[in-house]
């Protein structure tokens, strides 16, 4: 045949394919309206396995059985996503236990990880302002216990830096607490040289900072190299420690907020050698709260260890047209190269389209918690 006239046969089957494509979507909402009525559950996994294995058996060759399997797990696929619209249209979008607050309590308690002069402060003033009622702990876990036992409302946690990436104690965190991200701020990093009165770059002997920061600095520090360099459990303990010495011979590597609050001469600025480095808190409640106007959402999830399921949860943002911002994964405890998902995607609770893909996840991931939005 002419190359015409198959693209003319081509085009007739497509018809009748997109006909019966319709019909088949038409008795899918008969489904749903059924499983609505007696209660059961959209995803039936036994279900569609058999089905499956029924198609197969009408295919003519191994190719076209590998290609109708794909094809009718996509028809499928699209079949739920239908029911999960249906469904949460009708249970009106309401997302369960999340209250929607205009803003959030400005005369909170709030509580942060580090010592005073550190980043974790700098975030926490900078969100809420300097007459915030703040107090910090040593750990991020003991920021968590705050917010559980009731001594604060909310905890400013580092959760990524630009050029370090996640900080995944807190990833592991936000799955193991009741806790729920309402905010974030993004602060710029910019270390300092800091010192005591007197202190002048000859006079250094030994600078203190937390490892990272070091690393960080290491294109300023090799210009340094007779300075020993001395890592601290963070850059707010290595200023305090340098303030407490009054030691010409020591500096520290640490913020500009850091230096005001220790009393510290800053002897040079910006001496991290990127200059687009900053760092992203997440603010965190005890309560399943978000603002009216929240614009994303993060959500944390475990998923059937076979071929094909992150790629059939993915799917839920692809249809209802949600931008994933980031995807992250630890591994889970006590299940070798097992890993639990985190993702954070563009949109409010109130939104059609996150609904609709929420219905979708609670059915067919193993173990959903919606983190935030914020």
């Amino acid at each position: 045949m002419e190359l015409s006239e198959i693209r003319e046969q081509l085009d007739v089957i497509d018809k009748e394919i997109v006909g019966l494509f319709e019909k088949r979507m038409t008795l899918a909402g008969e489904v749903a309206k059924s499983k609505m009525e007696t209660g059961k559950n959209v995803y039936d996994k036994e279900r569609e396995h058999a089905k499956l294995a029924a198609v197969r058996a009408l295919a003519s060759s191994d190719f076209n059985e590998r290609g109708v399997t794909e094809l009718f797990e996509q028809i499928m696929a699209i079949s739920r996503k239908l029911q999960y619209k249906m469904i949460a249209e009708e249970n009106g979008g309401k997302v369960p236990s999340f209250i929607g607050v205009d803003a959030l309590n400005a005369d909170a308690k709030v509580v942060f990880q580090g010592a005073e002069g550190s980043y974790s402060e700098a975030a926490t003033y900078q969100f809420f302002g300097k007459d915030v009622k703040a107090f910090h702990v040593d750990t991020f876990r003991a920021a968590m216990l705050a917010l559980d036992e009731g001594s604060a409302e909310y905890a400013v946690l580092p959760i990524e830096n630009s050029t370090a990436g996640v900080v995944s104690e807190i990833y592991d965190l936000l799955s193991e607490f009741e806790n729920f991200i309402v905010a974030e701020q993004v602060i710029p990093i910019e270390h300092c040289l800091v010192a005591c009165p007197g202190t002048t770059m000859d006079s250094i002997q030994t600078v203190y900072s937390h490892p990272q920061s070091l690393m960080q600095s290491e294109v300023f520090l090799r210009e340094h190299s007779s300075w020993s360099q001395v890592s601290m459990k963070n850059n707010a303990f290595a200023a305090k420690k340098v303030a407490e010495e009054k030691d010409i011979t020591q500096a520290a590597i640490a913020g500009e907020h850091a230096a005001n609050v220790y009393g510290l001469e800053i002897l040079k600025k910006g001496v991290n050698h990127s200059d687009c480095n900053s760092t992203r808190f997440i603010i965190v409640s005890n309560r399943k709260i978000y603002l009216k106007d929240a614009k994303k959402i993060s959500l944390c999830f475990e998923i059937p260890h076979e071929c094909g399921s992150l790629y059939r949860i993915m799917s839920h943002f692809i249809y209802n047209d949600l931008n994933l911002t980031k995807i992250e994964s630890r591994p889970m405890v006590g299940k070798n190269w097992e890993y639990r998902f985190f993702i954070d995607v563009e949109g409010n609770m109130a939104d059609p389209g996150v609904r609709n893909a929420l219905c979708g996840l609670r059915e067919e991931a193993v173990r959903l918690r919606i983190l935030g939005n914020y």
